[in-house]
């Protein structure tokens, strides 16, 4: 938190923004309009919350496509965002303090019940140590915080410390991964078994990233200080000290990820965004909550560099530590979003003003903040796991400025999230911005420090049950009390370090009175950076090297007698050899790159050069989406879909291609359909497989269709876990297919089919992106309506996706793709592929040149009935219409 009360502190810091001045030429917004969105985050919240209690607990997450819980080992592997779950009812745990703050007090009196009751830590589980801290250590410890205040006011009064016992002995499990000669922890440890022995199935990893490492100190502090035993926080200053000992001496910056063992640099890129972000908030916040100046130089030490070379106002651009003019990579992570927030606990308002306006203009463009952008702000990353570090930025600027323009940006986020992301079952992650379509996700901080943030920055003082200024929020955003700061550590040891030169560094923080003199000067900052992402997506100019910190050379741009190409081929790895039959042959050598990014670079071009020579040269599609309108769906839910190489191209549809669905006969669509009277007119399910793509739609052409869907006959194959599938012609000239031909997945297609099922007509949307629902049902009556208005949303030129650089000469040739063979050595990891498709696992190609073809897949088999969610929707459009009648 960043209003500050601590007893062992310096006397000159006192109050960070000792004046909230009521500034800005933005309309203020009303009390009542504030309740209102306040009372509306309360509603979201329980929208999701009581979603997950009834669908998924006590499994750790809820799937809210599918309205179940997601439950480790029974459904398929996600890689290694599977590591924060350790079957210990994860979202319960995590949302402990948000239900504190909501002022629900009897469910949070239930949760603590339950966990207490219902939660066992010592399963044979391998889990991520920083995950496990944030999430689970730092839960139990803000629903003890919380269940401790309501026990001094007169409630609670049978709690006996239940939750912090179950703290220390999850911090005793922790431990044994702390047990290494540089006191980095290994990034996973066995709740059971620890880390060493064949049983543990770990501790043989080598590297860990930095924030995963430095991301510790709040919460072993806390736990030392709330039980008096040394040990936990004096293994977190440790492995601060070890990092704070390996930077970079010249640049004063840390590389992303570093040998446990040996201390070396593994990535030496540097940044604020993943790999590093929490590493430098936890300076700040542990100066703040055990009051040791040292964490502070450390900080100050650190800002200093990244405000000279990271921060080119807007963006925050990586850099390499040992050369931090060279920009590292040309794009940026939306982890990052937290940066703004930071820079208000630091007092330093301009930066954050500037940064935040990028992120919201981005928002503003795309709906959410895709999990990576380009510095022309086209999408690099489409994914969107409801994050919650826009949220947070927003409300400690809010916080530092009073600004109402930073309601109206709260309000935008709402509104998105309730448009986009609303599911019956509860909030679902975006799998793609750029279409709207929906993952089977909704993770534990969701609820966690999206709503905490949300109801903090719209509710008034009377409001909350607690004053919030007595606590800090840790980088989940729970809730620790600064009174830890007066709590013994004795038996701590000291940091470590040589002395620094303070001279230069602030000890108190600016007011804000004197940061704006002029009531216009916030918007005078935003109004530039919006002015420059309103500009068609423009470069910004960098003094690069030659070959470095441009956009990574891409295979349709491949130039086989362009040098500049074949030294940037070097670059990443990749050699060139010709073959005799005048073909040449592409082979990637990972560990030959010159750097990380170099090789992840060179890993892409491979991939991208795979595709294009499956495709012949056929242009890759995004994906596109099939958004089910009728009842009781209404456009709530939507399914990636990939696209065809011939046909209606729904890009140029302003209204995609709308209309009943009904099941061809032959259901695989290879012979003239002899339902073909009830086909026409709508749109054909078709199953994959014995014949071609094009075929299929010949024959539901000719029976009056108005368009096709094919789903997969790979039974368990899922958009999750597959990279897009994208279906290839017959080799023949394919003009006279003119309706529009879509695949599905088994598992989206399962939904679809269970869909129709249960009710007679099924009606669909086809078209490039998900439409918001009230230009789906323009002119009638939108059910489920949550806000009045249109959207903010409306785009101003088109920045979904990266343009070529077209820079090469004009002498050189494009090489013939088909001249092409690819071969990519298999001792790296694995292959980061195309900006629509979530980085998990191998990557398969993404065309298919006939139906033999399969597309990788690692789907779940089992499909979910729709008769249990029947009520459910029902329940939640009537909660809809009585939203509608309270005015939300």
């Amino acid at each position: 938190m960043w209003m500050l009360h601590s007893a062992t502190m310096l006397p000159a810091f006192l109050l960070l923004f000792l004046m909230r001045t009521s500034i800005s030429l933005s309309e203020t917004m009303s009390r009542d309009e504030k309740n209102k969105l306040r009372n509306q985050v309360v509603e979201m919240f329980d929208h999701a919350y009581q979603n997950y209690m009834d669908h998924a607990y006590p499994a750790d997450e809820l799937m809210p496509l599918t309205c179940r819980g997601r439950v480790r080992g029974l459904e398929p592997s996600r890689g290694d965002i599977d590591d924060a779950l350790g079957k210990f009812s994860l979202t319960l745990i995590d949302t402990l303090d948000t239900l504190a703050l909501l002022n629900k007090t009897v469910e949070f009196e239930e949760a603590v019940r339950r966990v207490v009751a219902d939660v066992r830590l010592d399963n044979d589980i391998v889990v991520s140590v920083f995950e496990t801290n944030i999430r689970v250590l730092g839960g139990l410890l803000g629903g003890h915080s919380m269940a401790v205040m309501l026990k001094e006011s007169g409630q609670m009064v049978w709690y006996q410390d239940e939750l912090l016992h179950m703290a220390k002995d999850l911090g005793l499990r922790l431990l044994p991964a702390f047990n290494t000669s540089s006191g980095l922890p290994y990034p996973r440890v066995n709740l059971r078994y620890g880390v060493r022995g064949p049983e543990t199935r770990t501790g043989t990893e080598t590297d860990t990233c930095t924030a995963c490492a430095g991301t510790i100190i709040l919460e072993f502090a806390a736990l030392s200080r709330f039980t008096g035993d040394p040990t936990f926080e004096a293994h977190a200053r440790r492995a601060l000290d070890f990092l704070w000992e390996k930077r970079q001496r010249n640049s004063n910056l840390v590389g992303t990820t570093i040998n446990i063992h040996s201390g070396e640099w593994v990535r030496r890129d540097s940044g604020v965004g993943a790999g590093i972000d929490s590493y430098y908030e936890y300076l700040m916040k542990a100066y703040i909550l055990l009051g040791d100046d040292q964490y502070l130089q450390r900080f100050n030490t650190h800002y200093a560099s990244i405000m000279k070379y990271i921060s080119q106002p807007p963006l925050l651009l990586d850099v390499h530590i040992h050369k931090p003019l060279l920009p590292a990579r040309t794009w940026m992570d939306s982890l990052l979003a937290f940066f703004p927030g930071l820079q208000v606990l630091k007092g330093d308002i301009r930066p954050a003003i500037e940064t935040h306006e990028m992120l919201y203009q981005v928002t503003k463009k795309h709906n959410f903040l895709p999990e990576a952008f380009t510095t022309d702000f086209r999408v690099h990353w489409a994914q969107h796991p409801l994050r919650p570090e826009f949220a947070e930025s927003t409300y400690f600027l809010y916080k530092a400025t009073k600004d109402p323009y930073y309601l109206e940006v709260g309000r935008t986020i709402l509104e998105n999230l309730n448009r986009y992301a609303r599911v019956p079952c509860g909030f679902a992650a975006m799998k793609d911005v750029r279409t709207g379509s929906h993952e089977d996700r909704m993770d534990s901080f969701f609820l966690a420090e999206m709503f905490k943030y949300l109801f903090l920055l719209f509710a008034e003082e009377e409001d909350l049950p607690f004053n919030v200024e007595d606590y800090i929020f840790t980088t989940e955003a729970h809730l620790l009390p600064l009174s830890l700061s007066t709590a013994s550590n004795s038996q701590a040891p000291p940091l470590a370090g040589e002395e620094l030169d303070d001279s230069n560094f602030e000890w108190t923080c600016p007011n804000t009175r004197l940061l704006f003199p002029d009531p216009a000067f916030p918007r005078n900052l935003r109004d530039p950076v919006r002015s420059a992402l309103d500009k068609s997506c423009p470069h910004p100019t960098t003094h690069r090297e030659p070959g470095m910190g441009r956009p990574p050379l891409r295979a349709q741009d491949f130039m086989v007698n362009n040098p500049e190409h074949l030294e940037l081929l070097r670059r990443m790895g990749v050699s060139l050899i010709h073959l005799k039959d005048g073909r040449v042959q592409l082979i990637q050598h990972a560990t030959q790159a010159v750097s990380a990014v170099a090789a992840e670079d060179g890993m892409r071009f491979m991939q991208e050069m795979m595709e294009l020579s499956s495709q012949q040269q056929k242009e890759q599609l995004p994906p596109r989406a099939v958004q089910i309108v009728s009842h009781p769906f209404f456009g709530r839910v939507v399914l990636t879909a990939g696209p065809a190489q011939f046909g209606m191209d729904l890009s140029k549809s302003s209204s995609g291609v709308r209309g009943f669905v009904t099941v061809a006969e032959p259901y695989n669509g290879c012979s003239e359909l002899s339902n073909g009277e009830i086909v026409a007119g709508r749109i054909a399910l078709l199953q994959r497989g014995q014949c071609m793509f094009a075929e299929k739609a010949r024959h539901i052409q000719k029976a009056g269709a108005i368009g096709g869907i094919v789903i997969d006959d790979n039974e368990g194959s899922s958009s999750d876990t597959a990279p897009l599938f994208q279906m290839a012609g017959d080799g023949r000239n394919t003009d006279d297919v003119t309706l529009p031909l879509l695949f599905l997945f088994h598992k989206e297609g399962n939904i679809l089919l269970e869909a129709l099922k249960e009710n007679r007509e099924v009606e669909v949307l086809l078209s490039d992106k998900a439409r918001d629902r009230e230009s789906i049902f323009k002119g009638k009556a939108l059910p489920g309506t949550l806000l009045d208005g249109s959207t903010d949303g409306a785009e101003e030129g088109d920045c979904s996706t990266e343009e070529k650089d077209n820079t090469s000469p004009a002498s050189s040739e494009p090489v013939d793709q088909s001249q092409v063979t690819t071969q990519e050595q298999t001792t790296d990891d694995s292959v980061v592929g195309q900006e629509s498709v979530q980085p998990v696992g191998g990557l398969g190609s993404y065309a298919s040149v006939d139906e033999g073809e399969e597309p990788a897949a690692d789907g779940d088999s089992s499909s979910q009935s729709v008769d249990s969610l029947m009520a459910d929707w029902q329940e939640d459009l009537e909660a809809f219409k009585q939203m509608e009648k309270d005015e939300l």
